[in-house]
């Protein structure tokens, strides 16, 4: 597919945002992105939808300063109640339900994080690594350094959950 048909595909679409999703005036969402229920985008994050499409799951949160892109060959799909912590980037990869995706910590394309894993601050996720369900991962580059219990991973929806009720106080404010 030529960058023309690329853009004819995805650049040219409207964002698909749910009525209850939350997106700050600050925020720039473009493109083919797509913004499930109680999902938010906060100021000064960018979600790029111009040569892939993004989705952004059910009670998810982007927060402020984080870009999320793709690539030719991969989109972003990121799961239910995900937390994608400040300045984080984003790029082609897959984020499974219940994560929490650490401030200014990098993914790269064709990475895959499975359901219930934390992605620690300032980690590097390299191109095409994969982490299993639990998984805990640290360091540059990015290396799972722990296995969590059930009851550790059952903790960290509750990170999402807040930015639901956060989001929903500040479109109730109209801010």
């Amino acid at each position: 597919m030529t960058l023309e048909e690329r853009f004819a595909k995805y650049l040219d679409q409207t964002p698909n945002i749910h009525a209850d999703a939350y997106v700050s005036p600050h925020a720039t969402v473009i493109g083919d992105v797509t913004l499930k229920a109680q999902s938010s985008v906060w100021p000064g994050a960018v979600l790029r939808g111009d040569i892939n499409s993004i989705v952004i799951g059910e009670g998810s949160n982007v927060q402020d300063c984080s870009v999320v892109h793709l690539a030719d060959d991969y989109g972003v799909v990121v799961g239910d109640y995900v937390t994608i912590g400040h300045l984080a980037m984003v790029h082609a990869c897959s984020i499974g339900d219940e994560c929490l995706i650490g401030m200014s910590s990098t993914i790269l394309d064709g990475a895959e994080i499975g359901p219930n894993c934390v992605v620690g601050a300032k980690a590097l996720v390299t191109k095409g690594f994969v982490a299993p369900e639990g998984s805990v991962i640290m360091g540059v580059p990015g290396k799972i350094v722990k296995v969590m219990k059930p009851d550790e991973m059952a903790k960290l929806k509750a990170w999402a959950e807040k930015y639901v009720k956060v989001s929903a106080g500040f479109k109730q404010r109209g801010l």
